[in-house]
């Protein structure tokens, strides 16, 4: 997964931020499950007056509750926490397609770049099937690699359909559930 909800100029922290600016948490409590609620709740309660100690103080309290909110974010998730990630850094070419798509109401630029690396992906991993299958006749060895690759591709096509067809946002229990 590139860089996002664990990056400090990701949604998770630019919520967290507004929530600290404006003295209210409910502004960042969307992005953690209501079982994290309660600790968001105290940390930002903690922080709150250390802020008011001066620029160093107000810098290591923000930090605090930036780091707790994504890593509570991240267990609701199913996803581990591995600290902030700085900003900046690239969040892959479909994020950004994404996150306008959210806005605007509009699929297009996702389905159209998502159709052409599929299209794309598909189509090279069949071509070296193609040529693999040339020469799975000449010994066991080429079969064997033929047949991997055969059934890597079929596998490749059932993960991606999964996918296609699973709850967003890796909220795993419903992902396990879901038919």
């Amino acid at each position: 997964m590139p860089p996002h909800c664990d990056s400090v100029d990701g949604p998770v922290v630019n919520a967290a931020r507004m929530a600290l600016e404006a003295g209210d948490v409910a502004l960042v409590l969307p992005f953690v499950r209501a079982d994290g609620e309660a600790e968001v709740r105290r940390v930002f309660d903690s922080v709150l007056p250390v802020r008011e100690f001066g620029p160093e103080a107000r810098e290591v309290a923000d930090r605090l509750f930036y780091e707790t909110v994504v890593r509570i974010h991240r267990a609701g998730e199913g996803a581990p926490y591995t600290g902030l990630k700085p900003a900046g850094l690239s969040v892959g070419p479909v994020i950004p397609l994404a996150e306008r798509a959210v806005n605007t109401g509009s699929p297009g630029e996702v389905v159209d770049f998502l159709a052409s690396v599929l299209s794309a992906e598909v189509k090279h991993r069949l071509e070296h099937i193609s040529a693999l299958a040339v020469a799975r006749e000449r010994s066991l060895d080429d079969a064997r690699r033929y047949v991997e690759a055969s059934l890597a591709f079929q596998v490749y096509a059932h993960r991606i359909y999964e996918e296609m067809r699973a709850p967003a946002h890796g909220h795993r229990a419903e992902r396990d559930h879901h038919g």
